[in-house]
């Protein structure tokens, strides 16, 4: 079988592409990319020509793996630990706890995701003004960091790194982006990300990159 296919958007943008890429990175799993620039005719509607040719959804990351199509970040990331058992920790009761906490991330701070959209490269002056419910979003974020990494002793979310810390690592970025003033534990765990040699290779690619979506460069210019 030859390898592995991931199909990802541009790195400056697409968080959902960072954190399969991540995992599949930490977990040692050969694969190869493809970067398919979004923005365009059809994007945000889930109808880039591009994407849909390689994921049913109409969005990426979408994962080949022989003649199968796995197409959802979460999935992607659960593949490899099923390749590379020591994504999710090793205690079952940990792993579950990391389960929830990657889980809530992909489900939810629906807000934060809406106000503060992914841009790796860019660096505000200030902090924005945000609304209630993103402030609201924040404040959980920070409580659910606070309790693991106060419970796990960090450095990484529960201890060692694991897929609960890929689906974190895009949030990262953003506090990054728009100059949020968080807790010095929020900012150590940050720093973590940012050190991570997968990360940095991520990084210094999206920094490279000439594709821009337009939509996501006008907010708070």
């Amino acid at each position: 079988m030859s390898r592995p296919v991931l199909y990802i958007g541009n790195k400056n943008y697409s968080s959902w592409s960072m954190r399969p890429w991540l995992a599949l990175k930490w977990g040692a799993i050969a694969f190869d990319e493809k970067i398919i620039p979004l923005g365009g005719e059809g994007y945000g509607r889930s109808q880039i020509r591009e994407v849909r040719e390689v994921s049913p959804s109409g969005r990426v990351p979408a994962l080949h793996v022989g003649d199968a199509v796995i197409y959802e970040s979460l999935a992607i990331c659960e593949w490899a630990a099923e390749q590379a058992p020591s994504l999710w920790p090793r205690d079952a009761l940990t792993r579950a706890e990391a389960r929830a906490a990657a889980s809530e991330m992909h489900a939810g701070f629906a807000a934060l995701r809406r106000d503060m959209s992914c841009n790796i490269r860019r660096r505000l002056a200030a902090e924005p003004s945000w609304p209630g419910d993103t402030r609201a979003d924040l404040e959980h974020l920070y409580a659910l960091w606070d309790r693991v990494l106060s419970k796990y002793g960090g450095p990484f979310l529960f201890g060692e790194r694991s897929i609960a810390d890929a689906m974190f690592a895009p949030v990262c970025t953003r506090l990054r982006t728009y100059a949020v003033a968080a807790p010095n534990f929020a900012q150590n765990y940050r720093e973590t990300i940012f050190a991570d040699s997968a990360f940095g290779e991520w990084e210094r690619a999206a920094e490279a990159e000439i594709w821009t979506i337009e939509q996501t460069e006008a907010l708070y210019r």
